[in-house]
C-alpha cells in the first residue's frame, strides 16, 4: 500500500528512513524520486535546516528514502518536520526513459545452488522456474547493497522465495539471485542472502567508466538462459576491470600482516550508484594521526590490523601512529630497538623502519606520514574497496614490496615532533568489551519486546569471521513479529541488521548502502570506533538505548 502520510524512523543520530508505502510499485517509487529531487533542490537553495544544509547525501529505494545527515546541524526532530513538509508538497516523479538490456545466464548446478530449492519450495520443476524467471521483463528500482547491484522487481508469484536464513559468507560475482518479487546480480564477490539461481558473466561496473554501473534506474532487464560460455561464465577468469598500477614511493610495505590497506574519511557522493563510503574503520584515529602530523583530517594513511605488519622509510619522515596499540616497535642507524608512543609525533631518518609485533590492545592501528599517503583518487578518494577492487593501491590490500608515495609535507612538520597538538585529543571510551550506545529502529517495532530487551541487556560475542563490512555477533537470537519479507531499503553506517536466524550483523564502512533484513537498532556515530577497535573471536559487545536526538 501507499501511505498516506509519509512515515519517518530514526536510523541511527545521523540518519532518517522515510517510508511512503510498502510496495514495490511505480507509484511508490515515483513518490520516493519526487521528495528526493525535491530535497536536492532545497540543500542547493541552502533551503534545509533553517538555512543550513546539514543533509550529507540520500539513498533512494523501492518506496523509501535514507537521509543522512550531520547531527552537529540537524535534529532529528528537526529533520523529520521537514520531511513531512517536503513530502506534502513534492510532485511525483516519473522513471527516466527506459532501456532494455539482455543478460545471459546459465542457470543451475554449481552456479545456481538455490535453484533446485526454490522449485523444491514450490513444487516446481527446476526447468519451470528458469522459464518463469527469464520470460519476464524487470524494471531497474535502484542501485544498492554494492557498486552496480541493481534491485529489480517484479519476480512472478509462482517463484517469489524469501531469503536465506542465514546469509552466505560469499556470493560468487556475476550471481544473480532473488529475494521475494526482487531480483538482481551480484557484480563482485560479497556477502548475501538471495536465493542464487544462475550466474553471468557480463561487467555490471567499471570505476573508471561513466556511468560507472551498467544498469541504471529505469533500464529493462531481460535474463536469457545460456550456457557458461555464451554466458561468459569462466572459473578463474577475472571478474574486475584492469587498473592502472600503483607508483612507487618513499615508504616501503616489508610485510602487510594480517592486513593493511590504505584508507581516508571515504567516498560519500555515490551511495545512490552502490557505492560503499570505504574509509577507515577508526575515522576518529585517523583524523587524529592527520592532525598530529599536520596534514588535512582527510589525506589518506595506513590502517594496518592486528600484528606482523612492516615497513620501511627510505626518507625523513614526521609519523604518528593512532588507534590501536599493535607493539610497534622501531628501527633506526642510530637506536636499533625503540618503542614508538601512541597519538605522539615522531620522526624517522631515511632507512629506518618499523614493525608491529603484537597487539597490546584493540585491533586496528594507523600509521600516518607527514604530506599523507598520495595515491591516486579514484570517485574523489583514496580510500580502499577491497570487494570492489579500486581505491588505494590498485585496488588491493598492500603486500610486501609495495611503495608508497607521499605528498609534500607541511613545511613545519618538523616542529610537530614530540609535541601535544593545540588542542587536547579526547580520546573515545575504548574498551576490549565495550558497551556502544544505540537509537532503537528503524524496524524496532518489527520484533518481538523480549528481542528488544534483549538486545539491550545481554552481551553480544563478536565472531570470528567479522570484517570491514559487517560485524556478525552471537547471543540471544532476536526474534521477529510475524510479517512477511521487507523491502530492501537504504542502509546507515551502524546499522544492526538481523538476519531470519536471528543472529545480528553491526554494518561498518564497507556495508552495503541497501539492504532488506531488518534493522533493530543503529550504533551511534560517535561509538563507531569503539567497535572498530574490538577484536573478533575474543569482544563481547553490549548495547545502551539512548535517544535519536543528541541533546534529548
Amino acid at each position: 500500500m501507499i501511505y498516506p502520510v509519509p512515515r519517518i524512523h530514526p536510523a541511527g543520530d545521523a540518519a532518517a528512513l522515510v517510508e511512503v508505502g510498502d510496495e514495490i510499485s511505480e507509484e511508490a517509487h515515483e513518490r520516493v524520486r519526487g521528495l528526493d529531487a525535491a530535497l536536492a533542490s532545497a540543500r542547493s537553495s541552502g533551503r534545509v535546516g533553517g538555512g543550513a544544509n546539514g543533509i550529507i547525501e540520500t539513498i533512494p529505494a523501492y518506496a523509501s528514502l535514507l537521509v543522512q545527515y550531520d547531527p552537529a546541524i540537524l535534529t532529528f526532530g528537526a529533520l523529520a518536520g521537514e520531511l513531512l513538509a517536503f513530502a506534502g508538497t513534492a510532485r511525483a516523479v516519473p522513471r527516466p526513459a527506459t532501456r532494455l538490456h539482455e543478460i545471459p545466464v546459465v542457470y543451475g548446478g554449481e552456479y545456481g545452488p538455490d535453484l533446485d530449492g526454490v522449485a523444491a519450495a514450490h513444487r516446481l520443476a527446476p526447468e519451470q522456474v528458469v522459464a518463469l524467471h527469464s520470460e519476464a521483463i524487470y524494471t531497474v528500482y535502484m542501485l544498492g547493497f554494492a557498486p552496480g547491484f541493481a534491485y529489480m522487481g517484479t519476480v512472478p508469484e509462482a517463484i517469489a522465495t524469501p531469503r536465506l536464513e542465514t546469509p552466505r559468507i560469499e556470493a560468487p560475482a556475476g550471481s544473480v539471485g532473488i529475494a521475494g518479487q526482487q531480483t538482481g546480480i551480484y557484480p563482485q564477490a560479497s556477502p548475501g542472502g538471495w536465493r542464487i539461481l544462475g550466474r553471468t558473466g557480463v561487467s555490471l561496473f567499471n570505476p573508471h567508466r561513466e556511468p560507472p554501473a551498467l544498469l541504471q534506474a529505469g533500464d529493462r532487464v531481460r535474463f536469457v538462459p545460456a550456457s557458461a560460455e555464451a554466458a561468459g561464465v569462466r572459473e578463474g577468469a577475472k571478474t574486475r576491470p584492469a587498473l592502472p598500477s600503483a607508483p612507487g614511493g618513499a615508504v616501503e610495505v616489508l610485510s602487510p600482516g594480517a592486513l593493511a590497506t590504505i584508507q581516508d574519511l571515504g567516498r560519500p557522493g555515490y551511495q545512490h550508484a552502490g557505492v560503499p563510503v570505504s574509509g577507515a574503520m577508526d575515522p576518529f584515529a585517523l583524523r587524529a594521526g592527520n592532525l598530529l602530523v599536520g596534514n588535512q583530517p582527510s589525506d589518506a594513511c595506513v590502517e594496518i590490523t592486528l600484528a606482523g605488519a612492516a615497513f620501511r622509510f627510505w626518507e625523513d619522515a614526521v609519523i604518528a601512529l593512532t588507534g590501536a596499540d599493535l607493539g610497534c616497535v622501531a628501527h633506526t642507524p642510530d637506536l636499533p630497538n625503540w618503542d614508538i608512543p601512541l597519538w605522539t609525533p615522531c620522526y624517522l631518518r631515511p632507512g629506518s623502519w618499523i614493525e608491529f609485533r603484537r597487539p597490546v590492545w584493540g585491533c586496528r592501528a594507523y600509521l600516518s606520514v607527514a604530506g599523507g599517503i598520495a595515491v591516486a583518487p579514484v570517485m574523489g578518494s583514496r580510500a580502499t574497496y577491497l570487494r570492489g577492487g579500486f581505491g588505494g593501491y590498485a585496488g588491493r590490500a598492500l603486500a610486501a614490496g609495495d611503495l608508497l608515495p607521499v605528498g609534500p609535507a607541511r613545511s613545519d612538520a618538523y616542529m610537530l615532533i614530540g609535541h601535544e597538538p593545540e588542542e587536547p585529543l579526547h580520546l573515545p571510551p575504548y574498551a576490549p568489551d565495550p558497551t556502544v550506545r544505540v537509537v532503537l529502529g528503524p524496524h524496532a517495532d518489527r520484533f518481538a519486546d523480549d528481542s528488544v530487551s534483549a538486545l539491550l541487556t545481554e552481551g553480544y560475542a563478536m565472531s570470528p569471521q567479522s570484517d570491514r563490512m559487517g560485524l556478525r555477533l552471537r547471543g540471544p537470537a532476536l526474534k521477529r513479529r510475524a510479517g512477511g519479507e521487507m523491502l530492501s531499503a537504504g542502509t546507515a553506517l551502524g546499522a544492526i541488521q538481523v538476519p531470519p536466524d536471528g543472529q545480528p550483523i553491526v554494518l561498518m564502512t564497507d556495508r552495503q548502502t541497501a539492504g532488506g533484513y531488518p534493522i533493530i537498532a543503529t550504533v551511534l556515530r560517535d561509538d563507531i570506533p569503539l567497535l572498530a577497535q574490538c577484536v573478533p573471536g575474543e569482544a563481547t559487545v553490549r548495547f545502551r538505548a539512548v535517544p535519536a536526538t543528541r541533546d534529548a
